[in-house]
């Protein structure tokens, strides 16, 4: 759960950064970086559902707005290692959560124990030890995860796609801003998030455009 726990964290270590790490399934504290970059790049992940992997795009322009998205922790820093979570826990600068600390990583900004909640739920190919297993953070897992939870309609009570599909994007913003919480219904709006909806309809053109050209038969 925190840095070095698989190394043997004493208990009242572990207690304490429990404490001052957010549990649940909220994301801590998005990486608000220079509003230059404002078109997220591309999904590693190929295929699916275009209004799905639009909508991951969007949120990442929010939580983790760099061209290098996957690597991020939050304050910035790239790690390179990313066979596992990194799970560090940065100390929060602003917002709400001063004085707390986060183990937001990843394009997503997901913390340590949201990825691991729903890598056990969605991730494709875990490693297997015995009665262990272990879940790799590269971009294509981390993607892979993501649009399987969002694609879950049973984890969201809703078709997210297809609130999607009826243009009805501020309703799914909203949904999940109690998770992602820099999408404008949340606790930690940044600079990024008033353009969010104008990012999502740009790039949902794009992707839109990425399904008509493979349908598109060559001549």
């Amino acid at each position: 759960m925190l840095p070095g726990l698989r190394r043997g964290v004493g208990v009242i270590g572990l207690m304490f950064l429990l404490v001052n790490c957010q549990g649940g399934h909220q994301l801590h504290q998005s990486v608000d970086l220079p509003t230059s970059i404002s078109t997220p790049p591309p999904l590693v992940m190929k295929g699916g559902d275009p209004y799905i992997r639009a909508l991951m795009r969007t949120i990442s322009a929010s939580e983790a707005n760099d061209p290098r998205p996957y690597s991020i922790i939050y304050g910035g820093e790239h790690v390179s290692d990313l066979s596992h979570h990194p799970d560090r826990c940065v100390p929060i600068v602003a917002g709400p959560n001063i004085r707390n600390c986060t183990t937001a990583a990843g394009r997503y900004q997901m913390i340590n124990t949201t990825w691991d909640d729903m890598a056990r739920r969605y991730h494709p190919a875990p490693s297997v030890f015995l009665v262990w297993k272990s879940y790799s953070f590269e971009p294509k897992f981390q993607d892979a995860v993501v649009y399987a939870w969002l694609s879950d309609k049973q984890s969201w009570g809703v078709d997210i796609s297809a609130l999607l599909r009826q243009g009805k994007l501020n309703q799914v913003l909203r949904l999940l801003s109690g998770t992602w919480t820099s999408l404008g219904y949340g606790i930690e709006p940044n600079s990024m998030t008033s353009k969010l909806p104008a990012i999502y309809r740009q790039l949902l053109k794009d992707e839109l455009r990425v399904v008509g050209s493979k349908n598109t038969p060559s001549l």
